[in-house]
């Protein structure tokens, strides 16, 4: 009898364990679609699609400070003559049952006025939250990856 209980309970955990890792990889594979959109957006230069991806009050919080002006924000970048993003999600955590929490990679390249090549990349992290059925960025944290520490003399 005890023996039948121990054998249910392995089921029941094993079971769940398997149900929670499909939850997360498919919570993970969402916000790799809002990278993508995001990155196609930024890639053709559509400050108003990326601000689509942004829940409502969605806010975009930088060195700079926090913007809730995500078009605006994109179109001085592109006027700076950035004009590619490459995106990568490297984990992402459930928060309740209608968000997440996840982190990756930025890199944008492009041109500057006068023709000379600009990059920058950083890491960013965000908090999304279902909204209208579909997973949307609530807070999305961008910044600079910092320098390699100098080397002691």
């Amino acid at each position: 009898m005890r023996v039948s209980y121990v054998l249910c309970s392995l089921i029941v955990a094993f079971s769940t364990s398997a149900v929670a890792a499909d939850a997360g990889q498919s919570l993970k594979q969402e916000v790799e679609k809002i990278g993508t959109a995001y990155a196609e957006s930024f890639n053709r230069q559509d400050g108003e699609g990326i601000a689509a991806l942004f829940a409502a009050g969605g806010m975009h919080i930088n060195p700079v400070g926090p913007r809730a002006d995500i078009a605006e924000f994109y179109k001085g970048a592109f006027k700076a003559g950035f004009d590619h993003e490459e995106i990568t999600v490297e984990q992402v955590w459930p928060l309740g049952t209608d968000g997440a929490l996840a982190m990756g990679e930025w890199r944008i390249t492009g041109k500057n006025q006068s023709g000379a090549p600009i990059e920058n990349g950083g890491r960013w992290t965000s908090v999304d939250v279902r909204e209208g059925g579909k997973l949307k960025i609530r807070m999305l944290s961008a910044f600079p990856k910092a320098p390699p520490p100098k080397a002691a003399q």
